[in-house]
């Protein structure tokens, strides 16, 4: 989780990642931010996340996001 907070921390310095459980849903993160996150998610953790992951749920909080990036580096 810590590797994940410092990559989001990159994105958007401006956010608290760690409260904010609505990061889509208030606008937190934009449709550009999400597209910089999947990259970078994808370099750190190899991982591939394609079109039907890139959901609003899945990237709502850090939690969110760690729950997929676990589930991806299950499958």
């Amino acid at each position: 989780m810590e590797t994940l907070l410092k990559i989001l921390a990159e994105i958007r310095p401006d956010v608290d990642f760690e409260e904010n459980k609505e990061l889509v849903d208030s606008g937190e993160l934009d449709s550009f931010d999400i597209v910089t996150l999947v990259g970078e998610l994808c370099e750190e953790y190899d991982i591939e996340i394609g079109a039907d992951d890139i959901v609003p749920e899945n990237f709502n909080s850090a939690e969110a996001i760690m729950a997929l990036v676990t589930r991806l580096q299950e499958d």
